[in-house]
């Protein structure tokens, strides 16, 4: 009689460990023709592979947040150079000390931005202390794009809370490692923009924006038009900091020149204080 075979058996040899099991005889590593295409890093880097790389940075971080629950964030964008008002208070010391002009003025703006920092801590705290006890399908996760400044402080207020968050950076030659406020296990690191971009996306429940520089501004209008498109469902866009956004950006005049609707204008709101902009996405969802 025919010994039963479990039906979860694997039919296919398990690649990961055929790797290994290559490893631990100490046998030399295939020459390219012969290596296994997944082990062959020359190989995945070619251009001609460009659309698997694709492909393997959209999934790597999908499938590992979907293994951890995150299925809704609040993204938080904002400039990665500010600092935290303890930080900026040691920076304007040193600086008055120095007697170095150009390091005193950098050293002020520093301190005058800081409050944007601390705002941003205190935003990720709150996330983090309303998701504290929900049912996975009702908790919000924070999630940034991992690096220094306003997304330091986002990924620390939630930390802080006791919250786990998301960070996901990008591979650039000036940029610092990720900040160490993110969760190591949701800490992920980008080669192309586009794919970091979606992932803002699509698990995205509110957008809120600090001030911040270039980066900053691709994040926002890479959303605001997605939404303005359709091609993205309608989620709450909170600028935070009022004089600075419109003090950078005229809205009115796009609507003067007729190259957007006055309904646009809708797609975003502004907040000065950290209750506010969640109030913002609390009553969107009725929380």
């Amino acid at each position: 009689m025919p010994s039963t075979r479990n039906l979860h058996d694997r039919r296919l040899a398990d690649a990961w460990a055929t790797l290994q099991a290559h490893s631990r005889e100490g046998l030399p590593l295939d020459p390219d023709a012969s290596r296994l295409a997944f082990a062959d890093p020359e190989f995945l880097l070619r251009r001609e592979t460009r659309g698997i790389r694709f492909q393997l940075e959209l999934l790597k971080p999908d499938l590992e947040q979907q293994g951890q629950g995150i299925e809704n964030t609040i993204v938080v964008f904002g400039s990665a150079r500010f600092r935290s008002e303890q930080e900026a208070a040691a920076l304007l010391a040193a600086a008055e000390r120095s007697g170095d002009e150009a390091l005193l003025r950098r050293a002020r703006l520093c301190e005058r931005n800081a409050h944007y920092y601390e705002k941003a801590r205190a935003f990720g705290r709150l996330v983090a202390e309303y998701s504290a006890g929900k049912k996975p399908v009702d908790k919000l996760f924070v999630c940034t794009g991992g690096g220094p400044g306003i997304m330091e402080a986002a990924n620390r207020g939630a930390h802080e809370a006791g919250g786990i968050s998301v960070g996901l950076s990008i591979a650039l030659p000036m940029e610092e490692e990720p900040n160490r406020f993110v969760t190591p296990d949701l800490s992920f690191k980008f080669h192309y923009f586009a794919l970091r971009k979606m992932h803002f996306m699509m698990r995205a429940k509110a957008m809120v924006a600090f001030p911040g520089g270039f980066g900053t501004l691709d994040e926002l209008f890479e959303v605001i038009t997605l939404v303005q498109t359709r091609k993205s469902k309608q989620v709450p866009i909170v600028l935070f900091g009022t004089d600075y956004w419109k003090r950078l950006i005229d809205f009115d005049v796009l609507i003067d020149e007729g190259v957007i609707s006055p309904d646009d204008l809708e797609l975003f709101q502004h907040a000065d204080d950290v209750v506010s902009a969640w109030d913002i996405i609390k009553n969107f969802y009725r929380l």
